[in-house]
């Protein structure tokens, strides 16, 4: 019997040890894992979760950030452009705001560097949210619910606009997907992914798409102009980092988006005119690689696309402090 125990403790332990071994082995590979992202200011996450999810920091009070970046939706809207204050059409699809903190920088064109630096611009612009910064401060420091947490997260109850974009800032760093299936093959499970799947990804690999799709969110680190190999047509008069750097070299120079859960943020591009992903793939093989895909190669580049859905944030959704009487009611007619 104390034989028999011995053998039973030792197998347990070579299982662990065997567990231990590959969740710690990362293969080399152009794209790596994502990481939970677990912040030591709880409370600001939980602030910037209501101001992420507050319609009444918009002139029409209808519209929040959750609206062109819904959470239940791949943290997109699912439309070729956002539709923002009055019926306005935005200039450019809504990205995802998943995993968004690992980018380079933020918007199409990078002109915010970070994600506080992000959250302040829809609100005020007149095609999305268009609420004046100083109106959406009057709003929130007539709320005394919001001015306790303010408080509590800031040490005072003046609301400013940096308190503001911090807090929905250090919400949106929560948003990452980790855990998805290309990941469990990164670590080192072989059985994680199909034939298929990995077929996909070295078709993908070996054609030089990580070149630009590479990191953690499998894009995002750099801008690349959109027709490489040959000229991309597009109905959209946006022509992405030109018009922050006024560079001719700059001109239709997009941030690479992010490959993550790409299933869910169609349409694609920036001006959202490749409604699938056999679409898209077909597309940036020709104008960005000079390649024309078979379609069993779309399919299975597309069937390892679909590995990289990782764990969806798993919310509760917020309970807003009421309006005091003395708060600006929203003019959604205006």
């Amino acid at each position: 019997m104390k034989v028999e125990l011995k053998h039973l403790a030792m197998a347990v332990a070579v299982a662990v040890a065997s567990t231990a071994a590959w969740s710690s082995t990362v293969r080399d590979e152009p794209i790596t894992p994502i990481e939970p992202y677990v912040s030591d200011k709880p409370e600001m996450v939980e602030l910037g979760k209501k101001l992420f999810f507050e319609p009444r920091l918009s002139m029409s009070g209808i519209i929040s950030c959750n609206t062109c970046h819904n959470l239940s939706r791949g943290g997109t809207d699912n439309i070729v452009t956002s539709i923002g204050h009055g019926w306005k059409a935005g200039p450019v699809n809504s990205p995802t705001v998943l995993n968004s903190s690992l980018a380079i920088a933020q918007f199409w064109d990078g002109r915010a560097a970070n994600l506080q630096e992000q959250a302040g611009g829809p609100i005020q612009a007149d095609v999305e949210m268009n609420m004046p910064h100083t109106l959406a401060l009057d709003v929130l420091n007539s709320i005394p619910g919001y001015q306790d947490e303010f408080e509590q997260v800031f040490g005072k109850r003046e609301i400013d606009m940096d308190m503001v974009t911090a807090a929905i800032a250090e919400f949106e760093e929560t948003l990452v997907t980790p855990n998805s299936r290309f990941d469990q093959w990164l670590k080192g499970d072989d059985n994680a992914i199909t034939a298929v799947e990995l077929e996909g990804y070295k078709l993908f690999k070996d054609s030089g798409c990580t070149a630009c799709h590479n990191g953690a969110a499998a894009g995002g680190t750099s801008f690349q102009r959109m027709g490489i190999v040959r000229a991309y047509e597009s109905t959209s008069p946006v022509e992405g980092r030109y018009s922050i750097t006024g560079d001719d070299a700059d001109r239709f120079s997009f941030k690479v988006p992010t490959l993550r859960n790409v299933e869910y943020t169609y349409p694609y591009f920036h001006d959202g005119q490749a409604n699938t992903l056999e679409e898209s793939v077909d597309i940036m093989g020709q104008i960005q690689l000079g390649r024309h895909y078979t379609e069993e190669e779309i399919d299975k580049i597309v069937a390892f696309l679909k590995t990289l859905n990782g764990d969806m944030p798993n919310l509760t959704l917020p309970i807003l402090p009421p309006s005091s009487n003395d708060t600006p009611r929203p003019n959604p007619f205006q």
